[in-house]
């Protein structure tokens, strides 16, 4: 054996590894004054090719996402004009000068047992998990293929048998297959799988690991560009951050099993230099297994498990940079300096001694008419969306929560020249957050609430999509669906609905209903009985079932077959959201894509609780 060939051998690799520009093939490196075993020089020019061709390859895959969010862009916005142009069509309807005087409907109220609206109304006194999916209401024909195919992708399944782990939508799963199989077509697209040449197969593992840390931090960051490009919100984009973290975690762990791998069994014995000891107490892979562990850690915390019992504590070089500026740009230039405001707000523990009432109100700021200083320095004091969220931060509970900020969705009214920009800028915003309290900062807020009657507060946001509002709009019905503390959520869609309506949704006609499913009586005290009477006399169809505590689930699945059904004989388009806990969430997703299925034209947006 060559006792000199493993420094030269490795002193090259580095060498070309460093400063190569492009793949080199095996005839391009010229090696000389190294050694003279001609097997051991092509050898390590083989092997440095597959090394640099693999990282070319890679290179491209950051290429490939751009193209395919290009896409889902160029969907969005396409949508997104067809809403506008058909909310347009719907104000300038000829037949809306003829309703637009029409008194409210009388058949509406906002009472415990629901409304007394259409005649044909479903009782909603039944245990939605002991009856067929769409109740007993009657199915039109099946439709064609193609609603069939819409129908299986907005299906959601039952959660996984024993571990209770919840699926997403058919959609949602089929997404995350194709973003594990462009990986892992990156992976081993013309990579080498023969033993002898592992080392290239474990670097261009860490090459995928690195390429995907700028979609990592760009999914996590608040400010994200791709809530606007395709219009899904925040919290709809970010099963994709978890699951893109959970590849990196897989592949920091399978480069590192790679590299060990090739240490022990298939690196050359004259390319060896010592053993498996100081292989891995290397400066180069100690900081490896520092990352590794550091991203095992990150994962552990991650688990909804952990982030249930201990949620307080959840809190290469080009691809690492430019993580490192997004992350930067988003928490301390745009979150901390441009986004953040402070305002004293009044505190009430609400009836049922476990939610809290955090309110604010001040002067709307006048914002200037540069277009670019207002999109950069557009805050909560200029007003917000409805279905927007803000991050709360409370120094006055200590040293520790004065680091930390919690999202929590408006569950006020939006500002009103933010639906009607004909309206003119308001001179007040009043601001409402629903708190329920749990462990750590809401548990702290909530004591601190018993003693204190208003505390001073950092709001970061408004954040949001105005996606669901603009496709409601859209449609020909609306229905709000929510579940408990979901209320936050479609309230503030149903409000402006009602108070800025199209003039053929003008009262007395209007297809606008909001189901609310509460668990307790006591609940009801998180919405004023006020604001309900204000939409009911707006002409929506209000249905509050008993109490689930009482009177068991209600039969959501009937509720909206029989809404789509009407929908489908008067040739309606019907729009749903629907927010709440994820019991609620699928059996309204399961009876829109049978409804799909059988020919009903449903566009649907479901917000689910969690983080």
């Amino acid at each position: 054996m060559d006792e000199t060939a493993a420094p030269w051998a490795r002193s090259l690799l580095r060498t070309s590894l460093r400063y190569a520009k492009s793949p080199l093939s095996p005839v391009d490196v010229v090696i000389t004054g190294f050694t003279d075993d001609p097997e051991k020089v092509e050898y390590i020019r083989i092997l440095i090719y597959h090394i640099l061709h693999g990282r070319d390859i890679v290179a491209c895959y950051n290429l490939v996402l751009s193209v395919v969010l290009a896409g889902f862009t160029l969907r969005h916005f396409i949508t997104k004009r067809r809403d506008q142009r058909r909310w347009k069509e719907r104000c300038c309807s000829p037949s809306s000068s003829k309703q637009a005087d029409k008194p409210a409907s009388s058949s509406s109220s906002s009472t415990l047992q629901g409304i007394q609206s259409p005649p044909d109304s479903v009782k909603l006194d039944v245990d939605l998990e002991r009856q067929p999916l769409l109740g007993s209401a009657a199915r039109p024909n099946r439709g064609s293929l193609s609603n069939t195919l819409q129908a299986w992708l907005m299906y959601q399944p039952q959660p996984v048998p024993f571990i209770n782990r919840t699926l997403p939508p058919n959609e949602t799963s089929l997404f995350v297959l194709a973003y594990v199989a462009l990986n892992v077509f990156f992976q081993f697209f013309q990579s080498p799988l023969h033993p002898k040449y592992f080392f290239a197969f474990a670097d261009r593992i860490g090459y995928v690991f690195i390429v995907n840390l700028p979609l990592l931090y760009l999914l996590a960051a608040k400010n994200q560009p791709l809530s606007f490009l395709t219009g899904y919100s925040y919290e709809s984009l970010n099963i994709f951050h978890r699951r893109v973290g959970e590849l990196m975690c897989f592949a920091a762990l399978a480069h590192t099993v790679c590299f060990v791998a090739w240490q022990v069994w298939c690196c050359p014995a004259w390319l060896l230099d010592g053993n498996l000891w100081d292989f891995l107490t290397g400066q180069r892979n100690l900081l490896g297994m520092v990352a590794l562990i550091a991203c095992g850690l990150l994962y552990a915390t991650s688990l909804a498990s952990f982030r249930a019992r201990c949620y307080e504590l959840f809190l290469a070089r080009p691809y690492v940079l430019a993580s490192l500026a997004i992350f930067l740009v988003d928490r301390l230039v745009w979150r901390r300096s441009l986004k953040s405001e402070s305002f004293t707000a009044d505190m009430e523990v609400l009836e049922d001694g476990q939610t809290l009432l955090l309110s604010a109100n001040w002067s709307m700021s006048h914002q200037p008419d540069q277009p670019v200083y207002s999109w950069l320095r557009y805050s909560i004091r200029h007003g917000w969306k409805p279905m927007d969220h803000v991050f709360v931060t409370i120094p006055s509970l200590g040293r520790t929560h004065s680091l930390q900020t919690h999202p929590f969705t408006i569950a006020s009214a939006a500002p009103r020249h933010h639906d009607a920009p004909e309206a003119g800028t308001p001179q007040h915003a009043w601001l409402s957050l629903l708190i329920r309290a749990r462990d750590g900062f809401t548990h702290d807020l909530l004591e601190y609430a018993h003693s204190h009657s208003n505390v001073r507060v950092r709001l970061d946001g408004p954040y949001g999509s105005p996606g669901a509002l603009e496709m409601l709009r859209a449609c020909d019905s609306k229905v709000l669906i929510a579940g408990g503390s979901g209320i936050a959520v479609v309230f503030p869609l149903a409000w402006a609905l009602a108070q800025h309506p199209a003039p053929d949704d003008a009262p007395g006609r209007r297809d606008i209903y909001l189901l609310w499913v509460v668990h307790s009586r006591s609940h009801l005290s998180w919405l004023p009985q006020e604001r309900l009477d204000e939409l009911a006399e707006a002409g929506i169809q209000i249905t509050i079932p008993g109490p689930t505590a009482e009177a068991g689930r209600p039969d959501i699945a009937g509720y909206l077959a029989e809404l789509g059904t009407r929908a489908q004989m008067r040739r309606q388009k019907l729009g749903v959201v629907v927010s709440g806990p994820d019991n609620l969430n699928r059996a309204a997703r399961n009876a829109c894509a049978l409804a799909v299925r059988d020919g009903t034209k449903i566009r649907l947006s479901v917000e689910k609780f969690g983080w």
